[in-house]
């Protein structure tokens, strides 16, 4: 994953990268599309961005931000099947150049000193992960997105953990409180990306969305789990009832999905 773009007036050793899309963005950055855009001073183009992570010559670390999105996607892809692909955008293509990276990056580029932070000020940090808040609850979720056979096997049948309030006419609580805005995003759609739609076995969808203070992973054909800004480190799973299979149906035909 190896290759040079030019950052204000030095070179960038590529490192990795990611996609800013509607349907897929870094989560961390906000909880959907326009508010992770925000986050990095850019304006929400509905076509998206990539974001290229990489040092400086003298190790600093960078996040450009390109508008090829199918370059990046091509990179993306390849490296994901073991296969080299040196990604160089055109200097045409760069929107921004930001000091820092809004990941943890586990490589680093050869020859040069250590990543750091080219000044005390950058506007992207790693989240602390000894810290709980937004971008760790938005992480974990994701974390519970990528593992879901992991969660779901700790758990036993549905009966065990399905939440009365769920089918509630006025539910109370915390989980319940997501469940009204959830109720709330199908009949009045949230911006771009904060409900989103990814394949999942057996003809199911994973569904993960985001709101004030939570985030919800859930599979169509299975469960839900909550993550609260309230509750630090906490993983609640919502079972099924008899709302969430319809709920779940409703988000998911108004979710993105990736191309």
């Amino acid at each position: 994953m190896a290759g040079t773009e030019e950052v204000t007036d030095e070179s960038l050793y590529v490192l990795t990268a990611l996609l800013l899309t509607p349907a897929q963005f870094p989560s961390v950055l906000g909880d959907d599309f326009p508010a992770a855009c925000a986050a990095l001073g850019i304006d929400p183009h509905t076509d998206g961005y990539g974001l290229v992570l990489g040092q400086g010559e003298d190790g600093a670390r960078w996040t450009v931000v390109v508008d090829d999105v199918s370059l990046v996607a091509v990179a993306i892809a390849s490296w994901d099947c073991g296969i080299d692909y040196d990604l160089s955008p055109d200097e045409r293509t760069v929107v921004a150049s930001l000091p820092g990276w809004p990941l943890d990056v586990a490589v680093a580029a050869p020859g040069i000193p250590e990543p750091h932070d080219p000044d005390e000020d950058s506007p992207l940090t790693p989240p602390d992960t000894g810290q709980w808040g937004p971008a760790q609850r938005r992480l974990g979720a994701d974390e519970i997105a990528q593992q879901w056979a992991v969660w779901r096997e700790q758990l036993g049948g549905d009966e065990a953990f399905a939440p009365s309030e769920v089918t509630q006419e006025k539910p109370t609580g915390p989980a319940a409180r997501v469940i009204e805005e959830l109720r709330g995003y199908v009949a009045s759609p949230p911006p771009p990306g904060r409900v989103r739609s990814t394949y999942a076995p057996d003809g199911a969808r994973t569904v993960r969305t985001d709101g004030p203070g939570w985030s919800m992973v859930a599979r169509t054909d299975d469960i839900a789990f909550l993550l609260l800004d309230e509750a630090p480190g906490e993983v609640v799973p919502l079972g099924r009832g008899t709302e969430l299979p319809a709920l779940l149906k409703a988000l998911e035909a108004l979710a993105v999905r990736p191309a």
